[in-house]
């Protein structure tokens, strides 16, 4: 028996239609990149397996000067190793931290945090560093090394469960070591006699005979995952062993899920000694074979932009081997994947601060996923603005900039897709505002849909 996930945040962005995505060339030149992170600002950070950081600017050109540079620290030796992850504190713009996931010069996982220098936002020092956590990797594979800030604030790690094939230590049940799973700790006040604490709501908080910076396990090589910038959903794609690769997606709220691993690959048994039963484990939502020549997922994000309202809510992903660029849609009560090829080695996707898509090439290029069927200049809702956000008591939505002679339904949405307010824009309103002071505090949705069926979809924050 799987355990199966509610659904509802996601059912009423379903829509219906023919997607037909394309790749836009964005910035090229770079060795091996495997990571990009934007830090709250219009630039894309791109970090390159050997140990650089570079930074793109929004036009596409790329810094001469690295940000950063510890290839001296980075071990590179085996082809899953080196500097895997990044992330920039939620603070980084005031405090100026972001951290990194490498493999050290004995090829075991440091994750560390460094600064940038001063107010500059061009180069850190690469002498600030940090240690926060190490763990030993006993093969040079399966590393994992994605790193991302959740919405709560905490730093969420994926760790491969050590290599080898088959998982022979059975790392990814076990609850007696890093590997395998997905950590969560609190690096909001480091120090070096205290480089981390555990959150009070980890799973495993308060049970001294298991690791507590477990948040969930069971996972062989959660190469990449990512939260969802409109429901904080997480993301997990588990590169597979020898037959299947999966997409899990959970609430963040779930602790403490079993995704598996060794005892399944994806759906199908793997090696069941000692497993718990399927009833306790959380199988993937979408999975697929080693069929025409695919064998690794990377693992993408939800797209949340606003220049391709098209793809609204589409999970992109890519499989190594085939070049393929897949998206996941829900519709007619499943999950349903369109594949498409392209010429490349995909091994990241990146969001930058407005939510738009790119996808790294192993070769040295970065894309920005684009959706062919609609233009840039034909959607006409892309400028309107809401505010503020997070509001209180009342919403405000400026029409000065489109609609100007267009009515408008506006639809406010609960976090589970219940409607909660619907309001009509007369065709001669240039701002409309909402009362809201009677909404309970949380996360929203704003859905506008104009009269010549163009449609926006907003995150609203009230407080």
């Amino acid at each position: 028996m799987k355990k199966l996930f509610t659904l509802i945040s996601i059912l009423f962005f379903s829509i219906s239609f023919s997607q037909d995505i394309d790749l836009e060339s964005f910035a090229t030149g770079f060795n091996r990149p495997v990571n990009i992170k934007h830090a709250g600002d219009d630039r894309l950070f791109v970090a390159e397996q050997d140990g650089i950081i570079k930074i793109v600017n929004s036009d596409g050109t790329t810094e001469s000067t690295n940000f950063l540079d510890i290839t001296s620290l980075v071990g590179s030796v085996g082809n899953e190793q080196g500097l895997l992850g990044l992330a920039f504190h939620p603070n980084y713009a005031t405090n100026g931290y972001f951290f990194v996931n490498y493999t050290n010069n004995s090829g075991d996982t440091v994750i560390s945090r460094f600064s940038r220098i001063g107010t500059s936002p061009e180069i850190a020092d690469p002498n600030s560093e940090l240690i926060i956590l190490t763990y030993t990797q006993p093969y040079s594979n399966h590393n994992g090394g994605e790193l991302h800030f959740s919405p709560d604030g905490y730093l969420y790690i994926s760790s491969g469960d050590g290599g080898s094939g088959g998982d022979p230590d059975d790392n990814g049940q076990s609850l007696n070591t890093l590997l395998g799973k997905l950590l969560r700790i609190d690096v909001n006040n480091s120090t070096a006699s205290n480089p981390y604490d555990i959150p009070s709501d980890n799973p495993f908080v308060g049970n001294t005979t298991v690791n507590q910076e477990i948040w969930a396990y069971g996972l062989r090589n959660a190469w990449k995952f990512s939260f969802d910038s409109m429901t904080d959903d997480l993301w997990i794609a588990d590169v597979g062993q020898n037959a299947r690769e999966e997409i899990n997606q959970a609430a963040i709220t779930e602790a403490g899920l079993n995704y598996g691993w060794r005892c399944y690959e994806g759906n199908n048994t793997y090696n069941t000694t000692g497993c718990p039963n399927s009833s306790t484990l959380t199988f993937p939502i979408y999975e697929y074979a080693h069929s025409g020549g695919r064998c690794s997922i990377t693992g993408g994000y939800v797209y949340r932009g606003s220049t391709f309202s098209n793809m609204n809510g589409l999970y992109f992903f890519a499989d190594l081997c085939t070049q393929e660029i897949g998206y996941l849609n829900f519709e007619g009560g499943s999950w349903n994947a369109t594949y498409e090829v392209f010429s490349g080695n995909w091994v990241a996707f990146g969001e930058d601060v407005n939510n738009e898509l790119y996808v790294a090439d192993l070769n040295g290029s970065i894309y920005k996923i684009i959706d062919n069927t609609l233009s840039i200049n034909e959607n006409t809702l892309d400028s309107i603005s809401i505010y503020p956000n997070p509001a209180s008591h009342i919403l405000h939505l400026d029409f000065s900039n489109n609609l100007n002679s267009l009515s408008a339904d506006i639809k406010i949405y609960d976090i589970q897709g219940k409607l909660i307010k619907s309001i009509l824009k007369d065709k001669n309103d240039t701002f409309t505002s909402i009362e809201i002071s009677n909404m309970k505090s949380g996360f929203y949705i704003v859905k506008i849909n104009s009269e010549d069926d163009k449609e926006i979809t907003k995150k609203l924050v009230i407080n």
